[in-house]
């Protein structure tokens, strides 16, 4: 019986990460749970690219369309979430394949928030007066082990190492060093991987996905919506078609404009996957079958 740690899936949009999702819960007696942001939210399936009724009930699958369109939700909520979700799953001996592209979510679910103080813009605005050498002494009186390490002709990079002193009562660097411990520690635990496609691929999948979608019924979607949260509003097309909607958009401006979003937030999902280490990568070429054995034997698994 394989492990039942979760699995991680990770990819840009339309990599082909559900797909991929659905046959390793098949093969593997798992269970998909959702991670995409957006995905969450009810009523708003062809917009999201949410799986299909169909799909959804090949294998079971859970956190799709749990939110209504007017409730918020960050990293800290899906957290909250999801985390029973996956010990429900593992309680039933099975494994939970989480699947989806929103980096930060993933980064609360798979290590939790990180100890270290939001920004505090009125702290900051204190510190503004100050020159460059009059924020590296307090600095170095706060914290001479942060001080030796950070650029002290950087002023972004000083602000905060002392905004972190100050807020917390603790020095940066103990902070930081108890909490890049504590990450090693949960990702050597972990087992995951994410979807690459060549560039040119990616780009017409996206393309294609975002013609299906103004086809399939996108803008009836937004139209019939009861009222959209700040969360919700950030998905990419929703301001799009509300402006082809009300006519401040032609159906070729909406799609070009959907498409560019679309591409440049994939380009932002690569950067995050690629920096998180522990996710190792999958190649899926173009027109090539789902590369569903490649993956078991990456996670070691099947």
């Amino acid at each position: 019986m394989p492990s039942l740690h979760p699995i991680y899936l990770c990819g840009p949009t339309a990599s082909g990460k559900s797909s991929l999702a659905i046959a390793l819960a098949r093969q593997l007696g798992g269970e998909v749970v959702n991670a995409d942001a957006f995905q969450l939210y009810q009523g708003l399936e062809i917009l999201t690219a949410a799986p299909s009724a169909e799909e959804q009930s090949s294998v079971p699958h859970h956190l799709y369309g749990v939110l209504t369109s007017d409730q918020t939700c960050d990293a800290m909520r899906y957290r909250s979430l999801a985390l029973p979700v996956i010990e429900e799953i593992i309680s039933r001996n099975a494994v939970p394949i989480v699947t989806g592209g929103s980096g930060l979510y993933l980064k609360f679910l798979t290590h939790g928030p990180s100890p270290l103080p939001t920004g505090d813009h009125a702290y900051r605005e204190t510190l503004a007066p100050l020159s460059l050498e009059e924020l590296a002494a307090r600095l170095q009186v706060l914290d001479p082990v942060e001080a030796s390490r950070t650029d002290l002709q950087n002023r972004r990079y000083l602000t905060r190492a002392i905004e972190i002193c100050e807020l917390s009562g603790q020095p940066c660097s103990a902070l930081r060093d108890r909490w890049e411990t504590i990450t090693r520690e949960v990702t050597a635990g972990l087992r995951g991987l994410f979807i690459q496609r060549e560039r040119p691929d990616l780009h017409r999948r996206i393309n294609l996905r975002t013609t299906q979608m103004l086809d399939g019924g996108a803008p009836d979607e937004v139209r019939n919506l009861a009222g959209a949260s700040s969360t919700f509003e950030k998905a990419i097309g929703f301001r799009e078609i509300t402006a082809l909607n009300e006519g401040r958009l032609s159906r070729e401006e909406c799609t070009e404009r959907i498409q560019a979003a679309t591409r440049q937030y994939a380009k932002r999902q690569e950067t995050w996957f690629r920096r998180e280490d522990w996710l190792r990568p999958l190649l899926w070429a173009p027109d090539s079958p789902m590369p569903l054995e490649a993956a078991l034997e990456i996670l070691g698994v099947g």
